[in-house]
């Protein structure tokens, strides 16, 4: 699983995470997390950062060391901070850090992953062996597209598809999009975080074409499997959204099937981070 999340509300640095948000606005421990896991012969997983601080990524890094099912953390760091190499490769000396997200989705700027002062930054993540996930929607293509056309040595993760609109439906951008992002090899795309773009009554077929095109465009080994537990529970429980991902990539062999729910993530985060 290469993408969940754990939480403590009282570290008090989850913005986003209010009371409206019910069910997850809890404290989640690894503890919750195991027993789905151990259901579904999951083994490892990807904790990802909620939180735009470093404190929380040293919490993570805390929980991952004392938690043998993580096998890594992706991490944050003010990427436009003078000194943002210098805190990368602070976080860099431990081997649990696999990666750094900044949550563009929640930067008002759609040209943000554009900006000349990510260089260094990026730079720096290269020379550590980080991977860069990108926590985008629709609208910060382009930008992504500039990114990974100025760092072309960077190796960028797309979370949860893109977030296609799937309560709209109009996925015609979206489409166009992905299939651009996808021209660049060294760019990955993450099967999470679909149904939580959905509306609450979402089905297999409200999925299907979404997936069908991440398939068709990044193909099997380029594609990599996410609960984004426990924000998926706000739309499904983890169980009807795994069931529904082994459902929707039937036409995958064995082969492929082994990339997408624990090969590749294990290749892009944890190899080249000595975590295997």
């Amino acid at each position: 699983d290469a993408h969940q999340h754990l939480w403590q509300i009282a570290r008090g640095d989850y913005g986003w995470l209010t009371p409206a948000l019910g069910p997850i606005h809890r404290d989640f421990t690894p503890d919750d997390l195991a027993p789905l896991l151990a259901r579904h012969g999951i083994d490892r997983t990807i904790l990802v950062q909620a939180a735009p601080t470093e404190a929380e990524t040293r919490f993570l890094l805390d929980t991952a060391a004392r938690t043998p099912l993580i096998a890594g953390v992706v991490g944050w760091v003010d990427v436009e901070a003078p000194d943002a190499p210098a805190r990368i490769a602070a976080l860099a000396a431990d081997p649990l850090l696999v990666g750094l997200r900044p949550m563009v989705q929640d930067i008002p700027d759609l040209a943000f992953l554009a900006r000349p002062s990510l260089a260094p930054a990026l730079a720096a993540m290269v020379a550590h062996g980080l991977v860069f996930d990108a926590l985008i929607k629709t609208p910060h293509i382009p930008a992504t597209l500039a990114l990974l056309a100025r760092e072309p040595q960077l190796t960028v993760v797309i979370d949860h598809g893109a977030k296609p609109d799937l309560v709209a439906g109009d996925l015609g951008p979206w489409r166009e999009g992905i299939k651009a992002l996808a021209a660049h090899p060294g760019t990955f795309c993450k099967l999470s975080g679909l149904v939580t773009e959905a509306a609450p009554d979402w089905s297999l077929e409200t999925l299907r074409p979404v997936v069908d095109h991440l398939l068709l465009t990044f193909g099997p080994d380029r594609l990599i499997f996410g609960s984004d537990w426990p924000v998926v529970t706000l739309r499904a429980p983890y169980d009807r959204w795994f069931d529904a991902a082994q459902t929707l990539l039937g036409g995958c062999n064995e082969d492929e099937r082994a990339a997408i729910f624990g090969g590749t993530a294990q290749r892009v985060y944890c190899a080249r981070r000595g975590r295997l």
